[in-house]
């Protein structure tokens, strides 16, 4: 796939819990022959400790990604990302979306002196795909998968994320932005609907475009 636009040298995939979007890069790293990035998701120690209580160890599970994520972005710095393609998990803006829902105030204050003096070393992705999908089918996606630390999470919580990835990409300028509407995709075993997505990466990108399975798509 080495037609897919050039400048897209390094792209994040991004969305809910649930939606995908580690699946979706890895197909999308193979194709444009590309490196992956993952979050270090089950590396946070705090993670299991969150979802049996997320009140008490917001905190510490949000410090322990935030730390983690820029740890992995300042790698690349050290790479060549016009010499290896990147298809990332996650954009390192996603650390403030969770700490806007999950911590208090007090907590929150705190973070918001600690997470813009790392943003400033963060490089920018060339381009972000934002996989969208309602609460219902983020449900049913994270019941499928049945991870068992992730059982404790109800609708509640994954409609109050999905009203705040919705918000902050509805408002997000600083890259070129794809949403991908994904309920009625199935990117695993529909072939034709992961080359579809793929030729909607061979043009241009520029601002926001919105991309729907029956092809229509929309820029703003």
């Amino acid at each position: 796939m080495s037609h897919v636009a050039s400048e897209h040298n390094y792209i994040a995939v991004e969305g809910v819990i649930g939606v995908g979007k580690t699946t979706f890069a890895g197909m999308l790293a193979e194709a444009l022959d590309a490196e992956t990035l993952n979050e270090e998701v089950f590396e946070n120690p705090y993670l299991v400790d969150y979802y049996r209580n997320r009140k008490r160890y917001a905190f510490t599970c949000q410090l322990n990604f935030l730390l983690s994520r820029f740890q992995q972005q300042q790698q690349l710095l050290t790479r060549d990302l016009f010499a290896q393609r990147i298809v990332a998990d996650y954009v390192y803006a996603k650390d403030a979306i969770f700490a806007s829902v999950t911590l208090s105030d007090r907590e929150l204050a705190l973070y918001n002196r600690i997470a813009p003096m790392l943003a400033s070393e963060v490089p920018k992705p060339d381009l972000v795909i934002y996989l969208q999908a309602s609460t219902a089918v983020l449900l049913n996606r994270i019941k499928k998968r049945n991870l068992p630390f992730e059982r404790p999470i109800d609708s509640d919580y994954i409609q109050m994320l999905n009203q705040a990835y919705d918000y902050f990409f509805f408002n997000y300028t600083d890259t070129p932005l794809l949403v991908v509407k994904t309920d009625d995709i199935d990117f695993v075993n529909n072939p034709e609907h992961f080359d579809d997505l793929i030729d909607q990466l061979q043009k241009p990108i520029v601002g926001k475009k919105y991309y729907s399975p029956s092809g229509d798509l929309a820029q703003i």
